[in-house]
Parts: structure tokens; C-alpha cells; sequence
């Protein structure tokens, strides 16, 4: 257990939360004494200890044990084993025969030990074999190879770990965004160890209140381990207590409750993260234990205005919410301007404000994301998102060679990182590089298929003009997430790529509904139109576009792809241009993208592509 500092059970607590000794516990959990202390002892179930000596002094929190009494009920719910009696015969009631029953077990005990030497040595000889033989491996028909060495299949180790949500048991769902924090910060943490490969905090999050049992979480992320826990603050305290359960036999095999100050957060975060390395017995080099023991002392305002921004920015992606989260991370900062991570929040949440479904014109946006992801940088190098984030817009902004170099660091640093694969995947296409784009992209949604979905994948294989395969991997996301924005496009662009205008309509019509208008979607919308004969209905939306333009922002693409879908060429090169000072998202792609094809011959877009570097 970990070193307590509360003496006694948090005052603030209702009664019937806090359950203050033994007996108390075994009541609560309708077993007998000697019961509880062997499952606290053995299966490690949450129960605290005050500072004091008195013996048995413990008490333990209802909704810890509620949360783990749930997690191991297969076990728990089996009927205690009743302990076996050896027997004498009936007939051994004489001191001899007494006596002889006696030399008769030493006999069979004997016996016993002789056996089990000889099975231990023979096991021994075959290990030996097992070890120092050639595996074979044999290639199959589609180039994958089948390993028959059991040393593969037969390995023990935890090479894949999920930190599942911690619960937030104040009571008070408003501290929800302190559980949720120390959640992505532990999964930060663990996910620079190269030899173990950890679960982002997006994918996890569908977790949070789990209506399945462990094993099963484990199947479905396709993880060897698990850690759950909880948090729980009170005034200027903070206790974590977290456990780590083997995925397939549900074994709880490690359990530790923290007790610390908030200004002290992130020192119990690197404990907590170098405590489940060395449970999991995971290789960790030099460089990834210094950044696991990384931390300083922050002030509690400051990591929970953090930590507000980053559970805003997580849970939407309106402008208004995005807006939000950007004052709680200014908030952070103006209280200490060396916080790495509430500049990284920035960068993130202006990111997010860019995108052409925003209505935000990049040029207002980028710089700022430039600026953050480097200042984050410049406190803490290790930062790995901020290396992603950074690429991003330096390849937005056609630094082509610099952007390379951060995905590179990225993976670096985290080479089990589903977003730098991504990151890495678009900018090979931007590259002409599709069919490697593909490979990398793949590899991607292998690490985390939620984090990296068939969404994602779906836009590198419409950009590597495979329409078919991309149709059906935004199909898939949207089976399972209808409204996904990235699913939507994905699957329309590729459905009027395929001769299927028709398709795609009544697809654009529902993205643009649920982005009340976006005029990215709209300009796409005139292509789709305009290809299934309904030229008046393309034209009538081109008037609305220029309508809108002359009132505010609207990105040039949107012209670029209405005046492409109606086959006005010379009206699609000004607008080209228009694109270019703006340096437009869709320009990244000249070497690939399906809709440029008509125009690929025409010396002017060969001179825009060099113009763009993409020479």
C-alpha cells in the first residue's frame, strides 16, 4: 500500500461511504472476516490504513470496493474452499498402527519429492531444446509468415496496456475533468516506453462506465493488461488508487493507493507510471525512465485550469466549446508560463478551430498553433504530441522537409504512436508516396483502431485512387458512429470519385446539416450536383457560396471543387490561385488528389505544383 497522509478517512465523505474496520467491511461485502483480509492480502482489494499503530485500525471507501467487487466478481462470487483433513485409517488406533501410518506417509512423501524431481528435470531438458532451436517459419500464400516457435504464443509478458478511465469518487460529477486528466496524463506517460504499446486516452474513454467485465475490455482493445482505479480530492489532497488485471485470466496482480498534495500531481503521476513499468516488467531505456520520472511541483490552480481545458477540448469540438478550453489553458499559463502542457492545450485547440468545418480562416489560426507547439517544445523536448501537432501545420504550410523531421522525432519518441502514423501517412501521400502511405496509415489503425479509423484510412485510399476499399472503410466507422465528420467525407468524396454522385448527395446534405452550413461540404455538394445532372440545383449553390463570401470567410477550396464538378476549368485555375495565397488544405495533395485529375496536363497546374514544393 501506499505511504498515507490522511489520518483519518476523508471528514467529507457521507458515513455511509467510509466503512471504519473489519468487520465493518465484511458485512458490507457479506463475507466473513478472515474472508476479506485474505482477499486484501491476496487479490488486492482497496482497504486503507490510518497513520496510528493500533492494530486493525483499516477502513475502507464503499464505492472502491463497489468498483472492485465488480471487476473481480467471477472470482469473488466462487464458493470458498473448505480445507482438506488428512484422515488415519479407522483401524490406526494402536500406538504401532499409529506409527506405521506415520512411516507409511513419510514413504509416499518421499515418493512424491523423487517424482517431481524427475518431471522438473525432464522439463528442464526440454525448455533447453525449446530455446536453442531454429524456430521455422513458414511463409503463406499472402506473404504473411506463420511463427511455430511456442516461444510466441506461449509468452507471459505484458507488451500491450489500457489505463482505463479513473472513477472520480467525490460524489461530485464537476471533478470529473480531474479523473479524466490524470487518466490521459498516466496514458502520456507509459506511451513513451518503446517496448509496450499503450492504448491512446481516445479510445479508452468509451470505457469510462464499462457494462463488461475486464477480459473482455482486453479482447476488445486487444491489450495483455488493464489498469483501473480511481481519484478522489479533497481540499488540497489527492489519493489515486489504481490496480493492474492480466486481460485474459483476469488476474489482479498489483495494487497501490497514493496519498498526495496537489501541488505534488504530477510527481504521483510519475510514480504511479514507474510503478506499473516495473509490474509489468516492460524494458525501459535510460532516456524513457528520465521522462517517466519527469516532474516538478505546479501549483493546484494551475493544473486544474489545465486540466478544465483539456476535458472541454476532449468531450467537444464546437466553436464555442473549443473557445472555452482556450481560456482555461490561458488561464493556466498567465499562472505560470513555464506549464509545457497548457501551451501543447493551445496548440491542440487551435488546431481544432482551423479545420475548413470551422469557418476560421487558417491564416489566423496556424501561426498560433506554430507558436504553441514550439513553446511547448522549448520547456519539454519530449513532449510527443507537440512534435505531431507541429508537423501538422508545418506541412499545412508546405515545409515539406521540417515537416518529415517532426513525425520522425514523434515516433521516436513513441514508436507505438498511432497519431505520428497517421501524421506520417498523409504526408507521404502529399509526397506521391500512396502505396506507402497505406502501409503506414494500416499500421496505424493496427496500434489503436480508434484513434486512427476507417475514416482515416478511408481518405488515403481515396487519395491512392482505390475508391472501392475507401467506401467501405468509412462505412464501417459510420456503422458504428453515424455523425462522424471525417467518416461523412471520406465516404463522399470517394462516392462521386466512383461514377456515384447520386450516393453521395443525400450524404453531403446531412454533413452540412449537422455543421450548420459548412462551405467546405457545400462546395463539394456542387460537384456532387452538378455530376448527377442537377446542374441548376450546382449553379443555385454556387450563388449562395459567393453570397456568403462576400459577408465572411470562405475557404477558396470550396470554389476550386464547385467550379471542378462543373467543368469551368478556367474558373477553377483563379480560384487555384486563390487557394495558393491562402495555401489551402487541398493543395497539399496536388500530386494525388482524384479531382484534379482533368487538369493534370495543364502547364499551369504543373507550375503550382512547383510553386507548392511538391516538385
Amino acid at each position: 500500500m501506499g505511504e498515507p497522509s490522511f489520518e483519518v478517512p476523508p471528514a467529507e465523505l457521507p458515513p455511509e461511504k467510509v466503512l471504519d474496520s473489519w468487520k465493518e467491511i465484511a458485512a458490507y461485502l457479506n463475507r466473513d472476516v478472515t474472508t476479506v483480509q485474505r482477499w486484501e492480502k491476496r487479490e488486492g482489494m482497496p482497504v486503507h490504513r490510518h497513520l496510528h499503530d493500533k492494530r486493525g485500525s483499516v477502513y475502507a471507501l464503499s464505492e472502491e470496493l463497489d468498483g472492485w467487487i465488480q471487476s473481480r466478481r467471477s472470482r469473488v462470487d466462487e464458493p470458498e474452499a473448505e480445507p482438506e483433513v488428512e484422515q488415519l485409517p479407522p483401524s490406526a488406533t494402536s500406538d504401532d498402527d499409529r506409527s506405521s501410518a506415520r512411516r507409511n506417509r513419510l514413504w509416499f512423501a518421499l515418493a512424491g519429492v523423487l517424482c517431481l524431481c524427475l518431471v522438473t528435470a525432464a522439463w528442464l531438458v526440454f525448455r533447453h531444446r525449446t530455446m536453442t532451436e531454429v524456430p521455422t517459419d513458414k511463409p503463406e500464400a499472402n506473404g504473411a509468415t506463420v511463427t511455430n516457435d511456442p516461444r510466441v504464443t506461449n509468452d507471459p509478458r505484458i507488451k500491450s496496456l489500457a489505463v482505463l478511465p479513473l472513477r472520480n469518487l467525490s460524489g461530485d460529477p464537476a471533478q470529473d475533468y480531474l479523473a479524466d486528466g490524470m487518466t490521459e496524463a498516466l496514458i502520456g506517460r507509459l506511451a513513451n516506453i518503446r517496448d509496450l504499446r499503450v492504448i491512446s486516452h481516445t479510445s479508452v474513454m468509451r470505457f469510462k462506465n464499462p457494462q463488461i467485465s475486464v477480459p473482455e475490455i482486453a479482447r476488445t482493445l486487444g491489450v495483455d493488461a488493464v489498469v483501473e482505479g480511481s481519484v478522489i480530492k479533497q481540499g488540497d489532497h489527492i489519493r489515486v488508487t489504481a490496480q493492474l488485471i492480466r486481460g485474459t485470466t483476469d488476474e489482479h496482480f498489483w495494487s497501490e493507493t497514493y496519498d498526495r498534495e496537489m501541488r505534488d500531481a504530477l510527481t504521483l503521476e510519475s510514480e504511479l507510471a514507474q510503478s506499473i513499468a516495473e509490474k509489468v516488467q516492460v524494458t525501459v531505456t535510460g532516456d524513457e525512465r528520465q521522462r517517466l520520472t519527469a516532474a516538478r511541483p505546479v501549483a493546484p490552480e494551475v493544473y486544474e485550469s489545465y486540466l478544465r481545458g483539456r476535458f472541454v477540448l476532449d468531450r467537444g469540438n464546437s466553436r464555442a466549446e473549443i473557445e472555452q478550453s482556450i481560456g482555461n489553458f490561458e488561464d493556466a499559463i498567465n499562472k505560470d508560463s513555464t506549464f509545457a502542457p497548457a501551451y501543447l492545450g493551445l496548440a491542440q485547440a487551435y488546431t481544432n478551430l482551423g479545420t475548413v468545418f470551422s469557418g476560421v480562416s487558417p491564416a489566423d489560426t496556424r501561426p498560433k498553433v506554430m507558436s504553441f507547439a514550439r513553446k511547448a517544445l522549448a520547456i519539454d523536448p519530449d513532449l510527443v504530441q507537440a512534435h505531431v501537432i507541429l508537423a501538422n501545420v508545418l506541412q499545412e504550410e508546405w515545409h515539406w522537409t521540417e515537416a518529415e523531421t517532426e513525425y520522425r522525432r514523434a515516433l521516436q519518441l513513441n514508436p507505438n504512436g498511432a497519431r505520428a502514423h497517421a501524421g506520417l501517412a498523409l504526408w507521404l501521400v502529399c509526397e506521391g508516396r500512396t502505396e506507402e502511405a497505406v502501409e503506414w496509415i494500416k499500421r496505424g489503425q493496427e496500434l489503436d483502431p480508434v484513434e486512427v479509423t476507417g475514416a482515416n484510412v478511408s481518405w488515403i485510399l481515396f487519395q491512392a485512387h482505390r475508391y472501392d476499399e475507401a467506401i467501405r472503410e468509412s462505412r464501417s466507422t459510420l456503422a458504428v458512429k453515424p455523425d462522424d465528420a471525417v467518416a461523412l467525407s471520406g465516404l463522399w468524396f470517394a462516392l462521386i470519385a466512383n461514377n456515384q454522385p447520386a450516393d453521395a448527395i443525400p450524404v453531403l446534405e446531412k454533413a452540412i446539416s449537422l455543421s450548420k452550413g459548412s462551405p467546405a461540404a457545400t462546395g463539394i455538394l456542387i460537384r456532387a450536383y452538378a455530376h448527377a445532372g442537377r446542374r441548376d440545383d450546382a449553379l443555385r449553390l454556387l450563388e449562395e457560396l459567393k453570397r456568403r463570401k462576400a459577408a465572411g470567410y470562405v475557404p477558396a477550396a470550396a470554389f476550386v471543387n464547385g467550379y471542378l464538378g462543373l467543368g469551368e476549368n478556367e474558373q477553377a485555375f483563379i480560384w487555384l490561385e486563390q487557394a495558393y495565397k491562402e495555401k489551402s488544405n487541398i493543395l497539399q495533395f496536388l500530386l494525388t488528389h482524384p479531382y484534379f485529375d482533368p487538369i493534370r496536363n495543364d502547364p499551369r497546374f504543373a507550375d503550382l505544383i512547383h510553386r507548392a514544393g511538391l516538385q
